[in-house]
């Protein structure tokens, strides 16, 4: 028996030692693929390294340079107000499909997919047709309302300052919200129909259902999708830089675009890392929060 029990102990010991060799080149892999560039972006926000020439050690000095900058603070901004605006939207309008899809209708599986499109299509293409549907002179929205009298000339969209942030937030909605209808509909999915059945035996209507039956068993997966979506907002890039490039005059710049055009447009390679690096605080603490949230559920 104690031989047995040795020779037990020594297999769990091998196949242990061998799954960790085996992750170990793709976690190599991974390492070199991400930690590289993530502290190579640190070494050049502290130099003042340009494209064509080798920069010098400056310290925090891009970081402080930044603080003075106006056209800094309006992106802080603007990206604060994207993910306030956004991020609430998409999660109010991803739970109401999400409790439509809940029913049972006929095609449920061929609509379920036909609502991720606009999540799955790849962001540039689908964010050129939100730039064809925004276009100050072809725009169907603008040609609607001049045909329904609202308006007398087209509206420029992403020309003008109110209404470009508004613009680009809208769009971003639209590509968000069929994420978290399909992540909260797995959360209802999962709540135990019998639950809901004794609620309507004691009398309970269906918004108190909704509150007291689904919502306690749904605000995990809430809270999970809404932080990601914080992170990806702040993130973002392709469908600000698409639509308006940051324009018309900064309107619309976030960390990421502004980041894009002083480090590779203006060729300050070291600035443009200092901006892209002021993001990080503020994304590790969502991501902090939401470690700690499936830590504490686990």
């Amino acid at each position: 028996m104690r031989g047995g029990a040795v020779t037990t102990g020594s297999l769990l010991e091998r196949e242990s030692s061998l799954g960790v060799i085996l992750m170990l080149p793709g976690a190599l892999l991974l390492m070199v693929f991400m930690a590289y560039p993530f502290f190579l972006g640190i070494w050049l926000s502290l130099t003042d390294s340009g494209i064509g020439r080798v920069g010098r050690f400056i310290g925090l000095q891009n970081f402080v340079d930044l603080l003075s900058d106006t056209i800094f603070h309006q992106t802080a901004r603007n990206t604060l107000i994207y993910a306030l605006v956004t991020v609430p939207f998409k999660c109010a309008l991803g739970l109401g499909l999400a409790l439509v899809l809940n029913n049972r209708m006929r095609f449920s599986n061929p609509v379920r997919a036909a609502v991720m499109m606009p999540w799955i299509v790849p962001t540039a293409l689908s964010t050129l047709g939100w730039f064809m549907i925004f276009d100050p002179v072809f725009s169907p929205i603008s040609w609607l309302l001049r045909h329904v009298g609202l308006i007398s000339k087209n509206i420029n969209f992403l020309g003008d300052p109110g209404l470009a942030i508004a613009s680009v937030c809208w769009a971003n909605i639209w590509r968000g919200t069929p994420f978290f209808g399909i992540i909260i509909l797995a959360g209802l999915q999962a709540v135990p129909a019998d639950l809901h059945e004794a609620a309507a035996i004691d009398g309970a209507g269906l918004w108190h259902r909704f509150l007291h039956v689904t919502v306690p068993h749904i605000k995990g997966v809430v809270l999970i999708a809404g932080l990601l979506s914080v992170i990806w907002t702040f993130a973002d890039f392709q469908l600000i830089y698409v639509l308006t490039k940051g324009g018309p005059a900064n309107q619309t710049h976030i960390f990421g675009t502004y980041a894009y055009q002083i480090g590779l447009s203006a060729t300050e390679i070291g600035m443009g890392a200092a901006i892209a690096l002021y993001m990080f605080p503020i994304l590790s603490v969502f991501a902090v929060l939401l470690l700690i949230y499936l830590r504490r559920e686990e």
